[in-house]
């Protein structure tokens, strides 16, 4: 622990952090065993991806069974049956239109691909000036460069680097809640932006239904049918950012399906590999590919050095068997249910402005951001991990999670939260 406090840079935090950090010795099921030999519950399935538990026989077998045939081998100019098994069923389980598959390492890594798919389509087609992306405010996209730029600018993480990231077009997210219509005045900034610099834009990039780190939002189905439609209208590609809600966590497996829709391309990483290794993926429609392949330089410019990596296609493909065998609707709403009654007792608590829930995700918003370093202690304490973010005190459990398990987890939520400030 003194090498990792004095070299080690963790996720948003000083070298010299304040923050607590925790050693886990090891996790298993919903459980992550601490060196000092305490077990919690993870709340969190580790930022939201170990949708199937930790150390699962299964996820372990699939990459043991790989290891022996070898961990990796380039993907230029090579294949392998992980990968081509892997892509063969995420063509199968994601909107029909969506045809064309490139895997990378990273969710930002996938939405990049996405931002240059999109750019490189526009080029091909002859309409080059098409450079732009709009997209809604309080969302979040990644970190890398392409990505922090669709990120909101003012309450998103990326602040620090405004001056110099691409000039994005955004609007303000859609008063219409999940469940609720959507009016002509929640859907007028975007028309009026598509009216004035549709020629300008390459696509619409959002995440459908639920804002994850931006604010953990759910917005109305109706705004996503009908910004589909806008996009139609003003010849405007959209990209669905599915890396957070993808794989079943909002309650479809993917939240494009509570709105019908197609995108022209899709986002997915997290939860693709039940959290065992880093791997995504950015679908696009035959009409993106085609064109691309058409045009100059006829190829898509982007190639990583671990694109297809063997041990995670494998494991995917698992993960996503796991998925189709083990009824993950069934377990999907029954977590919704914990999450609704569990969670149900912080409303009359007065530090919440709100409580909300949508499939495996249960949300707390509080009127003052916490102190991170105190609450996380208090979580620890009280035997489970749950990691907030300014006002927000969220859980996303994992969909194998029982129900003496989450009601401990919410109950533990309840207490810590109820000794916030008001």
């Amino acid at each position: 622990m003194a090498i990792d406090a004095s070299h080690i840079w963790h996720p948003y935090s000083a070298m010299h952090s304040a923050l607590p950090v925790f050693h886990v010795d090891s996790a298993a099921g919903v459980r992550l065993r601490l060196s000092d030999g305490r077990e919690i519950i993870d709340g969190m399935a580790s930022w939201w991806c170990v949708i199937h538990g930790y150390n699962h026989p299964r996820l372990n077998g699939a990459i043991e069974t790989q290891l022996a045939q070898m961990a990796h081998v380039m993907f230029g100019g090579l294949t392998h049956a992980p990968a081509i098994r892997l892509v063969e069923r995420l063509v199968e389980l994601t909107p029909s239109n969506l045809s064309a598959v490139f895997l990378s390492d990273s969710g930002s890594v996938a939405v990049e691909v996405a931002m240059k798919l999109a750019l490189q389509y526009w080029h091909a087609a002859g309409r080059a000036h098409k450079q732009r992306f709009a997209t809604l405010r309080n969302g979040y996209h990644g970190d890398t460069f392409g990505a922090m730029s669709v990120c909101d600018p003012v309450t998103g993480m990326h602040s620090l680097f405004s001056s110099v990231l691409a000039k994005q077009h955004f609007v303000e997210r859609p008063g219409c809640r999940y469940g609720e219509a959507c009016n002509d005045a929640d859907l007028d900034p975007l028309q009026r932006l598509f009216e004035r610099k549709h020629d300008q834009i390459a696509a619409m990039v959002l995440e459908p239904i639920v804002q994850g780190a931006g604010g953990m939002y759910f917005y109305s189905a109706d705004y996503l049918r009908r910004v589909r439609e806008l996009c139609d209208r003003y010849d405007i590609l959209l990209i669905a950012d599915e890396i957070a809600t993808g794989f079943g966590r909002s309650g479809e497996l993917f939240a494009c399906e509570h709105a019908a829709i197609e995108p022209d391309i899709m986002c997915l990483g997290k939860a693709l590999t039940g959290g065992y290794l880093s791997l995504a993926a950015t679908l696009a429609s035959e009409q993106v590919s085609n064109t691309i392949d058409a045009g100059s330089p006829g190829v898509f410019m982007h190639g990583p050095t671990f694109m297809g990596n063997p041990l995670a296609c494998a494991v995917a493909l698992e993960s996503l068997n796991l998925l189709r065998e083990g009824d993950w609707r069934q377990q999907v709403q029954r977590i919704e249910r914990g999450l609704r009654a569990g969670l149900a007792p912080c409303r009359d608590l007065p530090s919440v402005r709100e409580v909300r829930t949508l499939g495996a995700i249960g949300v707390v918003e509080l009127h003052e951001p916490v102190d991170m370093a105190r609450i996380s202690n208090n979580f620890v304490e009280a035997g489970v991990w749950i990691r907030p973010f300014g006002r927000l005190v969220y859980l996303m459990p994992a969909y194998v999670m029982q129900d003496d398990d989450l009601a401990r987890l919410c109950a533990a939520l309840v207490e810590v939260v109820a000794r916030q400030p008001a």
